[in-house]
């Protein structure tokens, strides 16, 4: 991949407890987040929202490329992936500032056809202090080809010391499009995600996957230094999925049929 030279993007935001109370609340959560206290991990995905006019929006839902991410010249974006150093905890109700450049970008060939990759840097601060540093891995790619051979899915491990099974509906998926300020219509709009892009139902996001693997890898560590993920397969809504955890850090999501849906390692 070639690096980049990118304007940083910087914006700053409240984090207020009380929507991270809704998003645990949401996730049939008891646990009461106060003035003060640290957010669980990957809770800064609720604040720095970007609002955007009509006007400005892709087919998607998305704003349209051409601003720190660039053209890649393919329609569909997925967010396939990210890692996260977690150095000192983000606290609610206090400031903090979002700084985001792009790392890496690159177009491939993939056995679809071709792909583009943008990596984006995201360091948030508070108390003029780094607190999570983050890349987060995304990709696009042309529009479904209808004829296409469907490809295989890999098979998820079996050997979890751990295993939490879920059921999704779309009144959950709403509710984190709403939180984050998520306007992708593959979580929402079961017309343009079946005529458009080609999925069965909606499409569990991707982060919403990785969220609950760090909640269960923190409740297993105590405590959360780093986490990386790999979305592997969709999942949707209709679809339970298994949560698994293994005692050596490695965590991944298992689809009804045994795919693997993400992959992911905890330290």
């Amino acid at each position: 991949m070639q690096n980049a030279v990118q304007k940083p993007h910087r914006q700053s935001d409240l984090l207020d407890p009380d929507r991270a109370n809704a998003f645990l609340v949401s996730l049939d959560v008891a646990h009461e987040i106060g003035q003060g206290d640290p957010l669980p991990p990957f809770f800064h995905q609720l604040y720095f929202w970007q609002a955007y006019p009509p006007a400005h929006l892709g087919r998607d839902g998305h704003r349209k490329v051409g601003g720190i991410i660039p053209d890649m010249g393919l329609p569909r974006r997925m967010w396939a992936g990210g890692r996260l150093e977690f150095l000192i905890p983000m606290r609610a109700g206090k400031m903090a500032t979002k700084t985001t450049t792009i790392s890496e970008k690159a177009h491939k060939k993939g056995r679809t056809g071709p792909l583009g990759f943008v990596t984006l840097c995201h360091e948030f601060t508070q108390d003029g202090r780094v607190a999570v540093r983050e890349f987060q891995d995304l990709v696009y790619r042309q529009d479904a080809n209808r004829n296409a051979p469907v490809q295989v899915a890999a098979q998820a491990p079996c050997d979890e010391d751990t295993c939490v099974n879920r059921n999704f509906d779309s009144t959950l998926l709403f509710r984190y499009s709403a939180l984050t300020f998520n306007g992708h219509r593959i979580h929402y709009d079961q017309d343009y995600t079946r005529d458009v892009e080609g999925y069965q139902g909606l499409v569990v996001h991707g982060p919403l996957l990785a969220q609950l693997l760090m909640l269960m890898a923190k409740e297993k560590l105590g405590q959360l230094k780093q986490f990386s993920f790999r979305a592997t397969s969709p999942l949707m809504h209709f679809e339970k999925a298994a949560f698994c955890w293994r005692n050596d850090g490695m965590c991944w999501v298992r689809g009804p049929d045994g795919r693997q849906c993400m992959i992911a390692e905890a330290a």
